[in-house]
């Protein structure tokens, strides 16, 4: 009864403010991206906090707090997968394997961008940084799933921050023509991330394809730069 006991845990955290106000930010009106997506008003530290609380939580319990129509419910069940990832002391190899298996079976759950964002760095990202077949991240790119979609991009902060741009580039080409802004910052911020590593490397990325990349895309991946050369990229887009 463990999906239970943190589901009312959660609820005896939220509040119905913090619920309408989540409701609105999240986009969940008709025809939004995440219509119809129900909120307990809970703070993003307090279900971390029920997240620590309870890391052993069985998979088969976590599958019922994915399934849940409440937001934080998804996102609860998510931290644990994260949290319990990192610890080396609950999570050999094969926990890892597990895990990452059944976050795959789940990413259509992952159905908001804080989801996503707050999971697949680790879940994916870190997962993957030293399998030598990355290819499912290209597989994801050219699902018709806006999340899917954004999973690919986002995970590979994990690579970035060793070092490694080389999937990110190619991702955010694969993407750039990509009708959602979810994508297009999506892309930027990874742009952005890999300039704060090695502005060279954005820089000739940017050489060349600025002028296709959306107008958002350019101004996340360029945020960093002064003003002079802010304005030189922004006119090769005009």
């Amino acid at each position: 009864m463990a999906a239970d006991f943190i589901l009312s845990e959660l609820v005896s955290a939220g509040t119905k403010e913090k619920a309408e106000h989540l409701r609105r930010f999240f986009k969940t009106g008709k025809g939004q991206y995440g219509e119809g997506d129900c909120f307990l008003g809970v703070t993003v530290p307090m279900t971390r906090a029920v997240a620590k609380a309870n890391l052993q939580t069985p998979f088969d319990e976590l599958q019922k707090l994915l399934d849940s129509k409440w937001h934080e419910a998804r996102l609860c069940a998510l931290l644990i997968l994260v949290e319990r990832s990192k610890r080396k002391k609950l999570c050999n190899d094969e926990e890892q394997e597990k895990i990452f298996q059944f976050y795959l079976k789940n990413m259509r759950r992952c159905n908001n961008w804080d989801l996503v964002d707050l999971s697949c760095p680790q879940l994916v990202g870190n997962h993957l940084l030293n399998k030598g077949d990355r290819s499912m991240l290209y597989k994801l790119a050219e699902s018709d799933n806006l999340w899917e979609q954004r999973i690919a991009i986002v995970s590979t902060i994990a690579f970035i921050r060793k070092g490694s741009f080389e999937d990110t580039l190619h991702l955010a080409k694969l993407l750039m023509n990509h009708s959602h802004d979810l994508i297009h910052k999506a892309i930027g911020w990874m742009l952005r991330e890999v300039g704060k590593q090695d502005k060279s490397i954005l820089t000739c990325f940017l050489e060349t394809y600025a002028p296709r990349l959306p107008r958002t895309t350019l101004r996340y991946a360029i945020e960093k730069y002064p003003e002079q050369e802010r304005s030189y990229f922004l006119h090769k887009k005009e």
